[in-house]
């Protein structure tokens, strides 16, 4: 018999946790990066090759806005890419073996959600660039007008941390959530937000974990991406497990090997 949707609740559920469980995710996630230093390697690698192709490709262009919009664009949709890693958690969870073939097929499965992923993502980055040219309409910046240069710089990065929040809370929990459960990207996204809104205290230690080790990757030349984007993925795979209560939803099918 099919699955009656219409039963489903509209955002699942979820746990409280102490503002020190991002810690725990970090450890938990450390362990998996251990078990699987090969596939982990491959990821990174990835990552890393990727980081360095768009900020080149930008160089070359010579525009610096441009850099920093593509590596902004970047830092956005790369959570999907983490669809493959929150695969191998959950193969590792599950004591099944872990293969880039098997990640690689999971990443197949849930593409058409990671498609509606990358549209809203878009769709807020666009509102993103058009409220920074508002904003320099209402704040002309002039040549020694200090103060005026002071309220650009306040309100953009008030409305700056207002996007940057918005699209965390859409991806701290809904990559996972997709990875392990037949759901839709809009409800693991609106779970996702309504956990964080419930987890304020843990969820801003785990932002603040991210944006450190972010910062970190981006102070080696992104070579520190190797681990760190993996080791980040791991993580959050946990930090859904322990959050989201998901059993409403049915389990993906598992995938095979041939």
């Amino acid at each position: 018999m099919a699955e009656d949707r219409s039963e489903l609740p509209f955002v699942a559920e979820c746990n409280e946790v102490p503002w020190k469980a991002p810690f725990a995710w970090l450890a938990a996630g450390w362990q998996d990066l251990k078990r699987t230093p090969r596939l982990t390697l491959t990821y990174g690698l990835i990552i890393f090759a990727v980081s360095w192709a768009v900020s080149l490709f930008a160089w070359w262009l010579g525009r610096f806005a441009l850099l920093a919009a593509l590596l902004s664009g970047f830092i956005y949709i790369a959570p999907m890419l983490a669809i493959g890693l929150h695969s191998v958690s959950k193969d590792l969870e599950s004591g099944r073996r872990v293969s880039f073939r098997r990640s690689s097929k999971h990443m197949a499965r849930v593409l058409g959600q990671g498609a509606v992923y990358a549209l809203i993502l878009l769709v807020v980055l666009f509102i993103w660039s058009r409220s920074g040219m508002m904003l320099y309409a209402f704040f002309p910046v002039e040549e020694g007008n200090r103060t005026v240069l002071l309220e650009f710089l306040a309100v953009g990065s008030l409305i700056g941390t207002g996007f940057a929040a918005l699209i965390f809370a859409t991806a701290a929990l809904s990559l996972p959530m997709i990875v392990d459960k037949d759901a839709d990207m809009v409800t693991a996204c609106l779970s996702s937000v309504h956990a964080v809104l419930r987890n304020k205290p843990a969820m801003a230690v785990w932002a603040a974990c991210i944006v450190a080790l972010t910062g970190l990757g981006f102070a080696t030349g992104y070579v520190g991406f190797i681990v760190i984007m993996p080791w980040l993925a791991f993580s959050a795979w946990h930090a859904y497990h322990q959050i989201l209560r998901t059993e409403p939803w049915p389990h993906l099918a598992d995938i095979t090997d041939e």
